[in-house]
C-alpha cells in the first residue's frame, strides 16, 4: 500500500521527466493569474483614486443651483437664470434641519495680474464656511472674517497653481494682485488638493468675499443673487431630510406650486459619489472576470495534457495496479500532478502580475492597488482549476483495467 508521501514523490518525478511539457501546460494558468492580478490592481487603483478625489470634494454635500434660462426656446444650462439669493441661503441655514455648514457661491473666469505676470482662472465669491464644506485648508495666511463680507473687503485667498503662476517661489501673502482692474490683497494660500475626479485642477482658483464679488468684480443686473448654495449636512443619515427641507423652503419662498417646475436644482453629491463608486466596482469585477476566462482556458489545457499523459502512461498504470496500487492511489497521483502544475503556474503568475502592475504604474502612470485578497483569490482559483480540470483525467486513469493496461502498446 502506497502512502501519500510516496504518491507525491512519484507525481513530482513524473512532472520532472517532461519538464518542457509541464512548463507549457502551466503557461495558460500563468497568463490567466497574471492577467487577473493586473486587472484587479488597475481596477482597485482606479476605485481608490476616485474615492480620494471624491473625498477631496467634500462629503455629505448638497449643491443647490439656480435654474436654467431659456433664449429662443434654447435652454442655456443650470445656473444661467438668477433665482437664488443671499436671503435664500440665510433662511435655509436657519430653518433647514441637519445643516452643518452653508455657503453661497458665485464664480466667473477672470484675468489676474501681478507685476508683469498674468493668469486666467476661476474667481469664486463665497464665505468662510465654503472651505469647510469643500475640504479646503489654509496653508499660510488666514481665511475670511465676517467683516470681510460685511464690508466688501478687497482680499483674496489663492490656490497653489495661481501662486506658482503669478509669484513663482515668492511668498504671496500680503502681495497685491489685480482681478480685472480691481486690486486685491492676498491674505491666504490654500493647501494643494490636486485634480478632481473630473480632471479639474482644484488648485487653480481664487476666492474673494461674495459681497465684494457681487459689488466690485462680477457686476450683475440682479443684486444679491448667487449661482449656487453649497450645503454640508451633519451626516449622511440626515442628508435626505436636509434636501427635503431645502426643497420645501425654496418652493415656499419662490411661490412655486405643486404642479409647477422648480426654478432651482439640488444635486446630492453623496448619491453621485455612490453611483461612481458602484460603476467603478462593477468595471473592476468585469475586468477580473475577463481575465478569469484565460484561467479557465488554462484549466482546459491542463485537462487536455493530463488526458494525453494518461494515454501515454497506460502501461505504467497497469504495472502499478498489478503490484498492489489501488484505484484511489492512481487517482490521487494524477490529481496531485494537476494540482502542482496549476499552483506552480499560479505562483509564477502572481509574481509576473505584480511586476506587470508596477510596470504599468511606472510607464503608463496608471493608479494600481495590489491587495492580498486579489492574490489569494487568484491562487485559490488556480487550485480549484487544477483539481477541477484534473479530476476527469485522474478518474479515467483509476478506471483502467490492469490486464488491459499491461497489454496496451
Amino acid at each position: 500500500m502506497l502512502d501519500f508521501k510516496s504518491i507525491l514523490k512519484m507525481a513530482t518525478v513524473s512532472l520532472k521527466i517532461n519538464k518542457m511539457r509541464s512548463i507549457l501546460t502551466s503557461l495558460g494558468i500563468i497568463i490567466g493569474v497574471s492577467a487577473v492580478i493586473i486587472m484587479l490592481a488597475v481596477g482597485s487603483g482606479a476605485s481608490k483614486k476616485i474615492a480620494k478625489d471624491m473625498e477631496s470634494m467634500g462629503s455629505n454635500l448638497l449643491m443647490v443651483r439656480s435654474a436654467s434660462a431659456k433664449s429662443g426656446g434654447v435652454r442655456m444650462g443650470m445656473g444661467t437664470r438668477p433665482t437664488l439669493t443671499m436671503k435664500d441661503a440665510e433662511v435655509i441655514e436657519s430653518k433647514a434641519r441637519g445643516v452643518l455648514a452653508l455657503a453661497p457661491y458665485s464664480a466667473e473666469s477672470k484675468q489676474l495680474t501681478y507685476g508683469n505676470q498674468n493668469w486666467s482662472t476661476t474667481v469664486g465669491g463665497t464665505t468662510q464656511p465654503y472651505f469647510l464644506i469643500r475640504n479646503y485648508e489654509i496653508e499660510s495666511g488666514r481665511g475670511f472674517l465676517p467683516e470681510d463680507n460685511k464690508n466688501s473687503t478687497k482680499v483674496a485667498i489663492i490656490g497653489q497653481t495661481v501662486s506658482t503662476e503669478l509669484f513663482g517661489d515668492v511668498d504671496p501673502i500680503g502681495k497685491t494682485i489685480r482681478i480685472g482692474n480691481v486690486p486685491f490683497k492676498v491674505i491666504g494660500l490654500l493647501k494643494t488638493k490636486g485634480s478632481s475626479g473630473m480632471g479639474q485642477d482644484q488648485d487653480d482658483l481664487v476666492f474673494i468675499p461674495i459681497t465684494t464679488a457681487q459689488r466690485k468684480v462680477f457686476g450683475t443686473d440682479f443684486p444679491g443673487t448667487v449661482s449656487m448654495i453649497a450645503v454640508k449636512a451633519q451626516n449622511d443619515e440626515v442628508l435626505s431630510l436636509t434636501q427635503e427641507d431645502i426643497t420645501e423652503i425654496l418652493q415656499h419662498r419662490h411661490h412655486i406650486g405643486k404642479n409647477q417646475e422648480n426654478d432651482f436644482e439640488i444635486r446630492n453629491l453623496a448619491e453621485m459619489q455612490e453611483t461612481i463608486k458602484s460603476t467603478t466596482k462593477t468595471m473592476s469585477l468585469l475586468l477580473g472576470a475577463i481575465a478569469g476566462v484565460s484561467l479557465i482556458v488554462g484549466g482546459i489545457g491542463i485537462m487536455n495534457i493530463m488526458l494525453v499523459s494518461v494515454t501515454e502512461r497506460t502501461k505504467e498504470i497497469g504495472i502499478r495496479m498489478a503490484i498492489g496500487a489501488k484505484a484511489s492511489d492512481i487517482r490521487i497521483q494524477f490529481l496531485i500532478e494537476s494540482f502542482i502544475l496549476s499552483m506552480a503556474g499560479g505562483l509564477t503568475g502572481v509574481v509576473i502580475g505584480i511586476l506587470g502592475a508596477f510596470l504599468m504604474h511606472k510607464f503608463a502612470g496608471m493608479n494600481i492597488a495590489i491587495t492580498l485578497q486579489s492574490i489569494l483569490l487568484s491562487l485559490g482559483f488556480s487550485a480549484a482549476i487544477g483539481v477541477g480540470f484534473g479530476y476527469y483525467p485522474a478518474y479515467k486513469a483509476s478506471l483502467l483495467n490492469p490486464i488491459d493496461a499491461l497489454r496496451y502498446e
